[in-house]
């Protein structure tokens, strides 16, 4: 009885087995296959190609404005740059003719205020040279009279007696050399 259920279930197995694999079943595997097969063509050919292809093209077209654009921003970019270089280049010009306007200005000044102490300086030394020449007078007249009182006094001390114009005399010769 085991061997007979047994053969029954073995029998019941083999008509139950895979369908892919029974060899009765392929034709009919291979037309719904080759329907499979050509309705996914269609749906790709008629519908997801074409998006396909606008998302692509759509794509081309960003990429080549975006480029495009960038190309302008670029030569906008080296414009700004030469204009700033032009700038900073009359910047530094204007700042040089400034600073020389300026040395020239300081310079002037200098000069003026050369000039002023230069004269003070040749007026204060005229009036020391005056103040010295009076001093030099003031003291060759108090040697004169030094002098005078002095040699009187030796030719007394001496037992001489002189007249006040011959010593005068002796004391001009000695002091013209």
């Amino acid at each position: 009885m085991a061997t007979e259920a047994h053969e029954a279930a073995g029998a019941a197995g083999h008509s139950a087995g895979m369908p892919q694999l029974d060899v009765s079943t392929w034709g009919n595997q291979i037309f719904w296959l080759v329907v499979a097969l050509v309705v996914i063509f269609l749906v790709l050919w008629r519908v997801a190609l074409p998006r396909i292809g606008a998302v692509l093209a759509e794509r081309s077209g960003t990429i080549t404005n975006d480029l495009a654009a960038a190309e302008e921003l670029k030569q906008k970019a080296l414009a700004a740059e030469k204009a700033y270089n032009e700038a900073l280049e009359k910047a530094r010009v204007e700042a040089g003719r400034i600073v020389a306007e300026a040395k020239a200005e300081i310079q002037a000044d200098l000069d003026k205020a050369t000039a002023k102490a230069d004269a003070e300086i040749a007026a204060k030394t005229a009036e020391s040279e005056a103040r010295i020449g009076e001093i030099r007078a003031g003291a060759l007249e108090s040697v004169t009279e030094v002098a005078k009182d002095t040699a009187k006094e030796l030719v007394a001390a001496l037992g001489g007696k002189a007249d006040a114009r011959s010593v005068m005399a002796a004391i001009n010769a000695r002091l013209k050399g």
